[in-house]
């Protein structure tokens, strides 16, 4: 057996990959097909094939000349700063961009431990039906603790918690490993993203030829493609292709040739686990492709003859959120996935490789480009690679071009993973290890939110994958957690962290500190149901609402109906939510200032959305009126001019807490920046009957914001948090610190491949991906502004550049963005200053026509009623 090093390996492909694997074990999948290039390498010393290489100087040829893409003259190192991502939403692949051999991590967005394939007893972190009645006990015990307490706090509801069991993560799925059979000095080496078109290339010249090599993920096909060609179109040298774990941490797999040109993959997410497949397809032009098996569990695929070559690959697990209910036990468990596999990999490969890219590269630019468009007067930077660009940045000073390219890739990255059959999670579709950060899971207080805060303006149709993920996962469990931890029959309930498998408990358990902080978060779903909402109000999709919209927003409305109680500690007539935290802060108190404006603000989509929906249940919606009325709203001014976190004035001037989660009603809510006296003002503290202004809860807001600090405190250093507070800052209309901490998110937590990092000073970081995707989000709310209102008889607000950096971004456009209302518009500026903005009704029936004003610099410069096909020019500022 051939001992082929990592250190070897890595240097062979120009890869220097944060593999686990000490540098003395051995890669035995790999160690036979290896052989010839192993003595190659140690013939010719590594050192020597690694100094002869000349860096390119310039972005390589067929990189776009726009600039939009990332490009690199030296190897990828460790994975979350330097690989690029693919991805079509069922498969995402991270690319090192190599020579010789290139390993290309893969991941299936379904592939996950844990679950019932672990444990056929997991319950998605509820307790036992048998359990519900001290659990309800222990609820009434808590409240009463709470209203009791002379600071309305208590210490824990660990009570309450469930220990995580068969939780699982999300799983990479090991790696392709791609060799060709060339030796000698490598030279005009570069590796590149190309944003117009979704692919990855690395080139490079050696033994008197130069190469390509090509990835990409096709949604149209479901499948993704690695593809190897010289640029003379000369044979190939000998190529092969195999797969390996190296090191995700996969049980091993059964590796077969399913026939003469296709590698076939079988294997477990866990003992025992999900089962998965892969199929890999070799083709060639003017070729002869052979697999070959190794032994009885390993096999590999070579190429001799080929003027190119190229693999797809297609892959899946058991899992279906079809059977995540009741009628199926919960089990989650589909069909075997080989016979749907074998399917689109025969619709997958038909036809030459170029009607393949071809094929994909117009889904990519009718999803991402085709409608919308954004400038922000960069200038491309072609003589610098994105790694030296992104070196140079500095806060406050910035980089309108790499702010460009990072607003770009943030919605190529959106689009390439939540374009499947599940939502992006928390590292999109891309992870490499069996036990990723945090389970690469879905934290729903902040991080899946952010992910698709600019889907639905930037024109991004991709949010369906979320809604039925929410609907087919998280009600069914949703409603047995409702039942037996609140003694609710109505609707349904999530918390903070949520997998595949409708883990919709608190997630804790007895022993495990104070987890309530982030176990203790019923309001998840609240936050997702203004995401639903959102759908409905800015596409007026009435079919689609009737369908699925409503009844989520309904099922949801109907257990906070239920779980709203009167305040027995101010006693002050108003119905509040008590135990509550506010994420993810150690409190644990009533009436968070953070559930009280995301109630509020549900409530009001229900009224809204009512007569569209087609529901005649007038009780529901007089409920609904009735106890919004008597709601507590959630905005008190505290002792040091702040927006209370909590009812109880509990708040720290010196609190740098990550989230800004009382400020759910500034960005991305309206409860703040939408504040109607006549609606949220009266309110009764200390005994005194007290109405703030619209300026005085603004201000407050403010206060609260700069008290909160850059993002980054003690408590984290993470690119989410920056985002949101350059977001925020925007809604207040401040374009410096917009552009502050905008300019700080990249600065101090985005890597040479611009992925967001979590604790970037690490040696390897955690890739993060809520950053990267809240980016475009924060960028867009500097640009164009129109938050909801609570209902529509309120003129819907649409602000003009209310953020500009002006010495930054002093021309530009946003064309094709989407507002509420089902509107789109499409702005120019110059000089600071807008020039032109054109704003259409969809040509579809609108659910209610709705006044809109157009607002620049504080004054109203247009306002017309919504009527379907209505367009309106503004030129006049």
């Amino acid at each position: 057996m051939w001992q082929v090093t990592m250190t070897e390996l890595r240097t062979l492909g120009g890869v220097f990959a944060p593999w686990l694997l000490p540098d003395s074990g051995f890669v035995t999948s790999l160690s036979v097909y290896l052989h010839d290039l192993t003595m190659k390498l140690k013939t010719l010393g590594t050192t020597t094939l690694l100094s002869a290489a000349v860096l390119s100087s310039a972005a390589p040829p067929g990189f776009p000349a726009s600039g939009n893409g990332l490009w690199y003259n030296t190897p990828a190192g460790f994975w979350s700063k330097t690989y690029l991502p693919v991805g079509n939403g069922y498969l995402a692949a991270m690319v090192p961009g190599g020579m010789a051999v290139e390993t290309t991590q893969l991941n299936i967005e379904s592939l996950w431990s844990g679950g019932p394939f672990q444990d056929p007893t997991y319950n998605g972190g509820n307790m036992q039906p048998s359990g519900a009645s001290a659990a309800h006990l222990a609820m009434e015990s808590i409240r009463a603790s709470i209203f009791a307490n002379a600071t309305g706090e208590i210490d824990n509801v660990e009570v309450l918690t469930t220990a995580p069991g068969a939780y699982g993560s999300y799983v990479g799925a090991g790696y392709l490993i791609s060799s060709m059979n060339v030796s000698g000095p490598v030279s005009s080496f570069a590796r590149w993203l190309d944003l117009d078109e979704g692919v990855t290339r690395s080139t490079w010249s050696q033994s008197n030829e130069t190469f390509v090599r090509e990835t990409f993920c096709s949604h149209p096909s479901e499948a993704c493609v690695h593809h190897i060609i010289s640029s003379s179109n000369a044979t190939l040298p000998n190529t092969t292709f195999a797969w390996a774990l190296l090191d995700s941490g996969l049980p091993t797999p059964n590796i077969t040739c399913f026939d003469s040109s296709t590698l076939q993959i079988r294997g477990f997410a866990g003992e025992p686990g999900m089962l998965y497949e892969i199929l890999g397809q070799v083709h060639s032009t003017h070729g002869t492709v052979t697999c070959t098996p190794l032994n009885t569990t390993n096999a590999t695929i070579s190429v001799t003859g080929a003027t190119e070559t190229w693999i797809s690959w297609v892959g899946g697990t058991e899992y279906s959120m079809d059977a995540g209910n009741a009628d199926n036990d919960f089990s989650f468990k589909g069909a075997d996935p080989h016979t749907a596999l074998t399917s689109l990999l025969s619709s997958a490969t038909g036809g030459s490789y170029d009607n393949i890219l071809a094929t994909h590269m117009d889904d990519i630019n009718s999803t991402l480009y085709g409608q919308f468009s954004l400038s922000l007067g960069q200038s491309p930077q072609l003589d610098l690679p994105t790694d030296q660009i992104r070196a140079a940045y500095e806060v406050d000073t910035g980089n309108p071009y790499l702010e460009w390219v990072t607003f770009n890739l943030g919605r190529y990255m959106l689009a390439s993973s939540a374009r499947g059959t599940l939502p992006a999670n928390l590292q999109g579709k891309w992870a490499k290890d069996v036990n990723s950060p945090w389970g690469a899971d879905y934290h729903s207080n902040i991080n899946i939110q952010m992910n698709y805060w600019s889907a639905e303006m930037s024109n991004l149709n991709v949010a369906g994958s979320l809604f039925d993920y929410i609907e087919k996962t998280w009600a069914p469990r949703g409603a047995m957690t409702a039942q037996i931890l609140y003694n609710i029959s109505r609707g349904w309930v999530t918390h903070d962290e949520v997998n595949i498998f409708g883990h919709t408990g608190m997630k804790g358990g007895p022993g495990g500190g104070i987890t309530a902080q982030w176990a203790d978060y019923p309001e998840s779903a609240v936050w997702m149901m203004l995401h639903v909402w959102d759908r409905f109000d800015y596409s007026n999709d009435v079919d689609w609402w009737r369908t699925q919209g409503w009844p989520l927003l309904k099922s949801v409305t109907s257990f906070h109906l239920d779980k709203l109680i009167p305040d027995e500690h101010f006693k002050d007539g108003t119905l509040v939510v008590a135990p509550c935290n506010s994420p993810e802060q150690v409190p644990i108190t009533l009436a968070c200032a953070h559930a009280q404006q995301l109630i509020w603000q549900l409530f009001n989509a229900v009224e809204k959305g009512f007569n569209a929906s087609g529901d005649n249940d007038v009780a529901f919606l007089e409920e609904v009126q009735t106890k919004r009325a008597q709601m507590d709203k959630g905005l008190r001014i505290g002792w040091w001019g702040q927006l209370q976190e909590w009812k109880v004035d509990l708040d720290s001037p010196t609190d740098t807490h990550r989230h800004l989660s009382h400020l759910i009603g500034l960005y991305p809510g309206y409860a703040i920046s939408s504040y109607d006296v006549d609606l949220q003002g009266g309110l009764v503290v200390n005994g005194t009957d007290v109405t703030y202004t619209k300026e005085e809860v603004m201000d407050a807001a403010t206060t609260s914001l700069i008290h909160r600090g850059n993002g980054t405190g003690p408590d984290a250093d993470a690119g989410w948090e920056k985002a949101w507070r350059a977001a925020c800052w925007a809604q207040l209309g401040n374009a410096s610190e917009f552009y502050h901490e905008l300019t700080y998110t990249i600065y101090e937590d985005f890597g040479p491949n611009l992925f967001s990092l979590y604790d970037p000073g690490d040696t390897d970081p955690i890739f993060q991906i809520d950053a990267n995707l809240g980016f475009p989000g924060a960028v867009l709310n500097a640009l164009l502004q129109a938050p909801d209102v609570a209902s529509f008889d309120v003129p819907l607000k649409i602000t003009l550049l209310p953020a500009l950096p002006q010495d930054k971004w002093s021309s530009g456009h946003l064309k094709g963005a989407r507002t509420r209302g089902g509107i789109v518009v499409d702005l120019e500026w110059d000089e600071g200053e807008p020039t032109m903005v054109t704003l259409t009704v969809d040509d579809i029936p609108i659910s209610s026509s709705r006044t809109v004003e157009v607002v620049y610099a504080g004054k109203t410069v247009g306002s017309f009623v919504t009527k379907p096909n209505l367009s309106t020019t503004i030129q006049n500022f």
